[in-house]
């Protein structure tokens, strides 16, 4: 070949994923504005980056959608051949200088998994971004080897840098409804993410897995899909477990099975043997905590080496789990020991978490207690789930009752009669406080607490004071009272701009507390907009696209751009994703 394609899009290695019907795209919407905004003209590109499964390709793929690109996906078969990546689009025996002549005249160029080129294309996309005529947009995985000419633009050297995070829990939501076929009760989405760590790929493949294998069954109470029992060993799931499936050491391996039949064991622990568990933790296939205890890295490695063990390996290595017992009584004490220093933050509870998983019935004193601490982080959701299998377990059981109560009036749906003001919390004086009255608390709280700060500020209607409380209270935890606060702290501010900020921050974290709907939450935020404005916010909200909006309001995507521009000015806001939030506040 000898000139490049200069229009359409290229693209090397059709992957069986493409087969697949395309996720929904969510949770990216301010990293694609970004990245559209630095391929346009007149920029140089960016460099997205971030780890394995993030997304980092979608986003990409939405933003060069509809645009002038050549597209080059190498493989690790390519990194065989020097210029392999390229060779679509580059004649035989081509020069370095020839290449980068030669795609130069590429308006933009999409390399994805750049950290797979071989040093000759490497060195070439090195040369593209020094010489800045063609505008680049690559992906690149991090602490993934690669050339050092892309370790070079992965740092942000020669493009600016896009680093990607995981997605939030609450916007995988859509991607596991679509990978299921229907809404997952929360504790099978929280299995589900636990298990996959961010890894979107993986999230898919497994949700696809289980609910290919008919593992999904609806609640009765709830009706919505739940997973209970093993973890199917796809082809796929294999591979992902590779590292500790293919470990060819009889010592090691018996070591990683008896984790994945009774972690966490303690050490020393006559059972384990030492060397290999040094070998393990070096591998980075085990952890070991601060209390000397053993357990395995990944969450997906225990249930695979547990749907791989045969009946009779199964059978003996069961054995080795002490009483689940002394185990759920050790996992509530730790839980109320946070609780009781006001500090919520997430906590590790492998064995209330496995009897789940297996579809064991759930003791419903712990189950209270795992409600009573999702409650109180804001997870409302999940903390109804954890109620009702202590029910399942102990029909009537009062304290799963009473939290399955204030879960539901926290939500805005008042259960059994229960209502905010109605229901009683462990922390009913600060009630007064959450619900605006912080003089009827002042003097039950206890006075160096934080709860009984919250109380002093809003009494002084002390916005910069509220401001401090909602930090504090979201580092320990308090997602829900941290946004409750921030919203209070927005109606005392009299600095509009300080007021904006804390509304924002308020919404942030209300979208993160699974359906949250409390008096303290409610406010006029969409009222500061113009009519048009609340027009196209709300259609924003709703998931249309820009475009989508200018076509049903007969309006250009300038000025649909524009109008939101200005309404993310007044809300005090540049995320997309909390215009939902924003636009569903109870009046």
């Amino acid at each position: 070949m000898s000139s490049p394609a200069l229009h359409g899009v290229t693209t090397i290695e059709p992957h069986a994923d493409t087969l697949r019907p395309p996720w929904p795209f969510t949770g990216r919407e301010e990293e694609l504005d970004l990245v559209r905004r630095s391929s346009a003209a007149g920029r140089p590109g960016v460099v997205v980056t971030g780890p394995a499964g993030c997304g980092r390709t979608r986003l990409a793929t939405e933003a060069v959608r509809g645009t002038d690109c050549v597209r080059v996906s190498p493989t690790p078969e390519t990194r065989a051949t020097p210029f392999g990546a390229f060779a679509p689009l580059l004649p035989e025996s081509v020069t370095l200088h020839r290449a980068v002549r030669l795609l130069s005249g590429v308006r933009l160029l999409f390399v994805d998994d750049a950290h797979l080129l071989d040093d000759a294309s490497a060195a070439l996309l090195h040369h593209l971004a020094v010489q800045g005529r063609t505008r680049l947009l690559v992906t690149v995985t991090d602490g993934a080897p690669a050339p050092a000419a892309v370790t070079r633009l992965r740092t942000g050297e020669s493009l600016p840098r896009l680093a990607l995070a995981p997605l939030p829990d609450d916007a995988t939501d859509p991607l596991l409804e679509a990978a299921a076929g229907g809404p997952l009760d929360p504790l099978t989405a929280h299995r589900l993410r636990r298990l996959c760590r961010g890894d979107l790929r993986l999230l898919r493949d497994l949700t696809a897995a289980v609910r290919d294998a008919g593992l999904l069954t609806r609640l009765p109470e709830t009706g919505l899909r739940a997973w209970r029992g093993p973890v199917p060993p796809t082809p796929a799931l294999r591979e992902r477990a590779a590292a500790v499936l293919a470990r060819p050491c009889p010592e090691e391996r018996e070591t990683l099975d008896r984790l994945a039949f009774a972690e966490p064991l303690p050490l020393p622990a006559g059972a384990l043997d030492l060397r290999a568990l040094e070998r393990l933790e070096a591998d980075a296939l085990i952890e070991v905590a601060d209390d000397d205890t053993v357990r395995l890295a990944h969450p997906l490695h225990g249930p695979m080496l547990r749907a791989t063990a045969g009946r009779l390996r199964a059978r003996r290595l069961s054995g080795l789990r002490g009483p689940l017992t002394d185990a759920l009584d050790t996992e509530a004490a730790a839980l109320l020991d946070g609780i009781a220093r006001d500090d919520v933050r997430t906590a590790r509870t492998p064995v209330g978490e496995w009897l789940v998983a297996e579809g064991a019935p759930v003791p419903a004193g712990y189950a209270a207690v795992r409600a009573r601490f999702a409650r109180l982080r804001g997870e409302l959701r999940e903390a109804a789930a954890w109620a009702r299998e202590g029910l399942s377990e102990t029909p009537g059981h009062p304290a799963c009752r009473r939290e399955l109560a204030l879960t539901a009036a926290r939500s805005g749906e008042p259960d059994d009669g229960a209502t905010e003001g109605g229901a009683t919390d462990d922390l009913d004086a600060y009630d007064a406080v959450r619900l605006g009255a912080p003089e009827r608390a002042l003097e039950l709280l206890p006075p160096d607490g934080v709860f009984a700060r919250h109380a002093r500020a809003l009494a002084r209607a002390d916005g910069a004071a509220l401001d401090r409380v909602a930090a504090e209270l979201g580092e320990r935890g308090f997602l829900l009272y941290a946004a409750e606060a921030y919203a209070q702290a927005a109606s005392a501010h009299r600095d509009p701009t300080a007021a904006r900020t804390a509304r924002t921050r308020a919404a942030a974290l209300a979208r993160r507390c699974q359906g949250a709907r409390t008096p303290a939450l409610s406010g006029p935020a969409l009222g500061e907009l113009t009519a048009r404005q609340r027009q196209i916010v709300t259609l924003a909200a709703a998931g249309l696209t820009n475009r989508q909006i200018a076509e049903r309001l007969t309006l250009s995507v300038r000025t649909v751009g524009n109008h939101l521009y200005g309404a993310y000015a007044r809300l005090g806001t540049a995320d997309r994703t909390t215009l939902p939030w924003l636009v569903e506040q109870p009046a």
